[in-house]
């Protein structure tokens, strides 16, 4: 769905993730891989999003350590992975909340090199400004999403077509007008961060 985009330095294509290596951040709660961590964002599109979806949350990324040290690969422009530092910065208040799998078992070191391979796969890709389902270019929640369902054979919710969403909203409609003129792709499939956020899957471990 629609999400703010932040504007950063590219990193290197090739990272090299840490696995089964988990720390504690600075209020001491202890993440693991694979986390998935949302944040509430500003901005237009920002807006679209969480009116859109009626959640408040609009973006979203997954925790990886590397060397013991907390990031998130997330999807913006491009695709990479963040300090976690850096990331709940540029949160409203720096708010987040970070959930897990309910069985984090299922996440056993072939799975997690599993995601890792599809993680690296998007990496340095574009940011998608039209919510496009392929892989040329992804969003934020498709990249979780993604990570999820091809890495670890997680559905961790049910795309829902661009349709099903609350389109009557005139912020939506507006940034619908802005993204796509007369020809919004209705049937379009996608996943947002409201949605992951409310998987039944999941559970919650942190938030500030």
């Amino acid at each position: 769905m629609f999400l703010l985009v932040f504007m950063r330095i590219p990193c290197a294509l090739f990272i090299s993730f840490t696995l089964f290596s988990p720390g504690l951040f600075a209020d001491q709660v202890k993440f693991r891989n694979g986390d998935i961590i949302f944040q509430e964002t500003q901005s237009g599109q920002a807006e679209a999003v969480k009116r859109a979806t009626r959640s408040k949350y609009s973006h979203v990324g997954i925790i990886y350590f590397k060397k013991n040290r907390a990031y998130v690969f997330e999807a913006v422009q491009p695709v990479k992975l963040t300090p976690l530092t850096g990331f709940i910065a540029h949160g409203v208040n720096k708010k987040y909340v970070v959930k897990r799998l309910k069985n984090p078992d299922i996440l056993t070191q072939d799975i997690q090199l599993k995601m890792e391979r599809e993680a690296r796969r998007h990496v340095g890709k574009n940011y998608d400004w039209v919510f496009g389902w392929s892989d040329d270019r992804i969003y934020c929640s498709e990249l979780v999403w993604k990570i999820y369902r091809q890495g670890a054979g997680v559905t961790l919710a049910a795309p829902m077509k661009l349709r099903e969403f609350n389109l009557d909203d005139p912020v939506v409609k507006k940034k619908l007008k802005e993204r796509y003129g007369n020809k919004v792709p209705l049937e379009e499939p996608a996943v947002s961060p409201g949605q992951i956020f409310d998987s039944p899957l999941l559970v919650t471990v942190a938030e500030n």
